[in-house]
Order: C-alpha cells, then sequence, then structure tokens
C-alpha cells in the first residue's frame, strides 16, 4: 500500500474496536517532531469509516503492522490498561543482521527513559526463525553476510524498545536508520532498493473490553518485507498463523 492511497486496511472491525495494518512510514497522529507531515493514520481511518476514533496505542512512523483504536471513548481506559498490566501479548517479525548464538532468549536490558532520562526495565523474548548467508561483503572484513528473521515478543513498552535490545545485541535491524547500521542500510538500498524498516507488528492479541472474548488479530507482510524475505532465500518459509 502507498500513503498516498485513501484506503487503510482493516483487519477487525466491530462497534467498539477497529485494528488496521498500518503501512510503513505512517505517523499514527499529529506530533511535534514532524510537524511538517500531513498524513495520518488516525484522520485517515476517521475519514474511511466515517467515525471519531481514538488510538488505543502507538507503532513508530517506520514500523508497519497492526494498530488498534478504539471506537468509544468510555472503552480506552479499559485498553489502555490492558497494555499497561501486560496481558496483552503482541508478537514482531524483524530482519537483523547477523545470525544470535543464542536461538531462543529474553533480552532483559533497562533501557533510558526519553522522557525521564531514568532507567526502566525492560524485557523482549526473541526466537529465531530463519537464517541466511549471502555472497557479498557488506562489512570490508568477510566474504559474506549473514542475517536472521526474528519473532520478538517484547514484555513491556518502552520507546524504539525492540529496535534499542537489537542493537544492544548488534542485531540490528535492517532499515533503522537511527538504531541500524548505516553500512547495511545502504547495502540493502543499493543492492535491493529496501528503504523501509524491517519491522512489523505481526499480530496483538487481547481481551475484548465488553465481550471479555479473547481477540487475536493478525496483520500480513507488506509488500517491502515479502521483498526481503524472497532476496534473502526465505521463500518457502512458513509463518505461523
Amino acid at each position: 500500500m502507498h500513503l498516498n492511497s485513501p484506503v487503510l486496511e482493516i483487519l477487525f472491525e466491530d462497534e467498539y474496536l477497529i485494528a488496521i495494518n498500518k503501512p510503513s512510514g505512517l505517523l499514527v497522529h499529529r506530533t511535534s517532531i514532524a510537524a511538517e507531515e500531513t498524513v495520518f493514520a488516525l484522520q485517515m481511518l476517521r475519514d474511511q469509516i466515517g467515525q471519531h476514533v481514538s488510538p488505543v496505542h502507538r507503532l513508530d512512523r517506520p514500523t508497519s503492522g497492526v494498530l488498534l483504536f478504539s471506537k468509544k471513548e468510555e472503552i480506552l481506559p479499559l485498553l489502555k490498561e490492558q497494555f499497561a498490566d501486560r496481558s496483552v501479548q503482541k508478537t514482531y517479525l524483524a530482519i537483523v543482521r547477523g545470525i544470535p548464538e543464542v536461538k531462543s532468549a529474553m533480552i532483559d536490558h533497562p533501557l533510558k527513559s526519553e522522557r525521564s532520562g531514568r532507567m526502566q526495565e525492560s524485557q523482549t523474548s526473541y526466537q529465531v526463525l530463519a537464517e541466511a548467508e549471502i555472497p557479498f561483503d557488506t562489512t570490508g572484513r568477510y566474504p559474506t553476510s549473514r542475517y536472521s528473521l526474528l519473532e520478538l515478543k517484547p514484555e513491556t513498552g518502552r520507546t524504539h524498545q525492540i529496535r534499542r535490545h537489537l542493537a544492544h545485541l548488534r542485531h540490528y535491524i535492517l532499515g533503522d536508520k537511527k538504531h541500524g547500521d548505516n553500512k547495511q542500510n545502504q547495502f540493502f538500498e543499493k543492492q535491493f532498493g529496501m528503504e523501509n524498516l524491517l519491522l512489523h507488528a505481526r499480530k496483538l492479541e487481547f481481551r475484548h473490553p465488553i465481550s471479555s472474548e479473547n481477540i487475536s488479530v493478525l496483520a500480513q507482510l507488506p509488500p517491502h518485507f515479502q521483498k526481503t524475505i524472497i532476496d534473502l532465500g526465505w521463500s518457502e518459509l512458513q509463518l505461523k498463523e
């Protein structure tokens, strides 16, 4: 989907909630950091369905995937409480530089709050889903370069948590211009035409605030992510729903 498209992909909707598959590069709402922007997921969705909505959580601008909105203000605190008490399960996919030696683990690394400057506990679990080695020297040190597809589940919700945790491990997410590896970003842009962050909010699982039903919302990968999977030789990969 292109940002000039007037239609957002709706993944789930009832009278209380609506979830979309947010494209990479689209802001959730107006922000002073990007004051020049005039296109936002919030306004696009309001215009598309002709109804007031409020974002329940946020996704970074370059991150694609499941984004949940409330249609009714009175249930917003109930939803936000689920995020605060960590009962919501968020599953992400990312393509990173290198291959972690430990294939499944918890990253338990405190992160400094960008607002208060205080250190905050932060945990993200990960699992390696696929590995690749391609015949390109991207660092000037080795004849080949290695990459991994990771499934990630943040236990806490700090700003840029997944991006910062993977940078801490030096398994930088491809396309991450703030916390990533510029050599890798430039290589993938030149070699494969890839300019987007390869971080996707794949699944969101939560309890419906009215019916108490367990809801699972799944977002398919965007074209740029699918293309990189093919470029790295993972076209036969079957992702679990």
